[in-house]
């Protein structure tokens, strides 16, 4: 491992970890999307993955404590349990999907939301379904934290579409994600985590504080129409990466 860890990784581990936690600092998601834009350069999709699941448990358990009173645990159940159902399906299928598709297809579908998003004057707001809706989303997200640490992307998307506000969608997509990745980076431990994989997690450490630092520091300067936009930016920007 020692050996491969050149200038030229370790740049392209500390510039994902930084843009990813910067991102993700600024709109309570992303992480994944921002940092393995970078990483999926050079590094292999397990080793993405690991480094997704360990770094943004980590980060995001550092920044859903300053909200942690604003969680509400009635909303955020449903998605937790069917998160955790998804995640053994995810992982199991990382060894056997074309991964290369996975991403051109969740890319494109990031693009089209967040192009809508941005265009809108104001997205619509859904109440079918219940916590019915809210436990398959979770589900669905389940299954892409399980292949690729991408479990807050339908969850961040339908927080929006269920019209909350910044901080109430941040109480619960925040913990998903927590939890998303505590129990993929459990099941990974269980069928392939490696000494080398958490090694790459202490390196990607300074990177990572640094990028959130800055990133929960532009978060406190939006208000909730500027919150949504740059989500809806991020969102089509993070698509981009995926494709391109």
């Amino acid at each position: 491992m020692t050996s491969d860890l050149t200038l030229n990784y370790l740049l392209i581990l500390w510039s994902g970890a930084f843009l990813g936690a910067f991102v993700a600092g600024a709109g309570g998601f992303g992480f994944a999307l921002a940092a393995s834009s970078i990483w999926l350069h050079r590094l292999t999709p397990v080793q993405t993955t690991t480094l997704i699941v360990g770094c943004g448990a980590i980060l995001h358990c550092g920044m859903v404590w300053p909200m942690r009173r604003s969680i509400i645990l009635g909303r955020l159940w449903p998605f937790v349990a069917g998160c955790l159902l998804g995640i053994p399906l995810g992982v199991r299928l990382l060894a056997t999907l074309d991964f290369a598709s996975l991403k051109h297809i969740l890319g494109a579908l990031l693009v089209c939301f967040g192009l809508y998003a941005a265009l809108v004057r104001r997205l619509p707001h859904l109440r079918i379904g219940g916590r019915g809706a809210d436990a398959t989303v979770g589900f669905m997200g389940g299954i892409l934290g399980g292949l690729g640490g991408f479990s807050g992307v339908l969850p961040m998307m339908w927080t929006q579409l269920r019209g909350w506000s910044p901080n109430e969608a941040r109480a619960v997509y925040q913990p998903y994600i927590i939890v998303a990745q505590l129990a993929t980076l459990l099941m990974m431990g269980v069928f392939g985590l490696d000494r080398s994989g958490l090694w790459l997690i202490v390196l990607s450490l300074p990177a990572l504080l640094a990028g959130v630092w800055l990133g929960w520091k532009l978060f406190g300067y939006f208000d909730e129409p500027t919150f949504r936009r740059v989500v809806a930016v991020g969102v089509a920007l993070s698509g981009l990466s995926l494709i391109f």
